[in-house]
């Protein structure tokens, strides 16, 4: 099966990369699309790899997955849309926009949502088989495990939390949250680590810089810092399911989820003193987080790259490999615009 692994988001390296390692195991043959805009954050160029729309389009391959919203809609091969989050109350995420075949979904929450769509639009099928880019979540290396050790060491603390806001304006507590972030910073056993979204606002970013008890992540992957974290600060982040997904607690304020079954609170105030009192034992919400592992994300076995090449190969055994989709005119328009046919 020859594989096309889409990437237009720089998020989308790490979301991709446990089904470019599979095909490799495999020993099927693959391709990494990376946007120009992307190439120099690229981390794998030692495998193959294009910025040319043309070269996919002499690749020719059978399957093409994408973690965005698009896909150049004349590439041959079955387009498989497998998601860049989890969080499901964002606007747009079950929006159908006539580009894919398959919809690989994580868990019963998305499944149930999108088989529903499926039986309106008739024109894409859905399996459930996890998220791969949570295949290594479940496993935490000695190397991670130590590296948490050396750092608690190092900055005298008991504990290890971990403050990842969303970027959407409308959405982030970063503005509200500096405050209570830096007093946390300053407490004797919290060492308080901090990653961004890409798409942060960068003055936002340099107000926490100036904080100088804070560690921030700078790598794209999260994984590790979510396995090394005790607590975790978010919002409407999708991250907050992937952190509840190794059962441990978090706080949020103003989360817009459908499903909350953790902290939440209203009030910028009541965060630190939150904090404070989970890490100090009184974690009630532990029970409610088996709920939400159940609805979004059961599959804790680290296979879901399998089981998403696997959905595909049977979707090309039923169906064969697809030359084109049935897309609008207006959204022909975009995709040419945006990858520019050929070129």
């Amino acid at each position: 099966m020859k594989t096309i692994l889409f990437c237009n988001l720089p998020y989308a390296f790490s979301i991709l990369k446990p089904l470019a390692d599979e095909l490799r195991d495999r020993g099927y043959e693959y391709l990494w699309y990376v946007d120009s805009s992307l190439s120099e954050a690229f981390p794998y160029k030692h495998e193959p790899n294009t910025i040319s729309i043309k070269d996919l389009e002499r690749f020719a391959s059978d399957a093409i997955f994408v973690c965005g919203n698009d896909v150049p809609y004349w590439l041959r091969g079955v387009k498989v849309q497998i998601f860049h989050g989890l969080a499901g109350e964002k606007k747009g995420h079950f929006r159908i926009r006539d580009y894919f075949d398959l919809y690989l979904t994580q868990g019963k929450y998305f499944t149930e949502r999108f088989e529903e769509l499926a039986k309106k639009h008739k024109n894409f099928e859905v399996v459930e088989t996890g998220w791969c880019k949570l295949d290594k979540l479940y496993s935490i290396s000695d190397e991670t495990a130590l590296k948490k050790e050396a750092l608690l060491k190092e900055h005298g603390a008991k504990y290890m939390v971990l403050y990842a806001p969303t970027f959407s304006p409308s959405l982030t507590s970063a503005i509200k949250l500096e405050k209570s972030i830096e007093k946390l910073s300053e407490e004797e056993d919290v060492l308080v680590i901090v990653k961004f979204h890409d798409k942060m606002k960068k003055e936002w970013i340099d107000q926490y810089k100036t904080m100088k008890e804070v560690l921030f992540v700078e790598v794209d992957d999260i994984t590790e810092s979510l396995q090394m974290a005790d607590l975790m600060i978010s919002d409407s982040s999708s991250v907050v399911y992937e952190f509840i997904f190794l059962d441990k607690p978090v706080v949020t304020l103003n989360s817009i989820s459908e499903n909350i079954d953790w902290c939440n609170l209203n009030s910028a105030d009541k965060v630190y003193k939150n904090v404070i009192k989970v890490l100090g034992g009184d974690d009630v919400f532990s029970p409610n987080r088996k709920r939400t592992i159940e609805l979004y994300h059961p599959y804790t076995d680290g296979k879901s790259a399998e089981r998403m090449i696997e959905a595909t190969k049977r979707y090309i055994d039923r169906y064969t490999v697809p030359f084109k989709r049935k897309v609008s005119l207006l959204r022909k328009w975009k995709m040419l615009k945006t990858y520019k046919k050929g070129n």
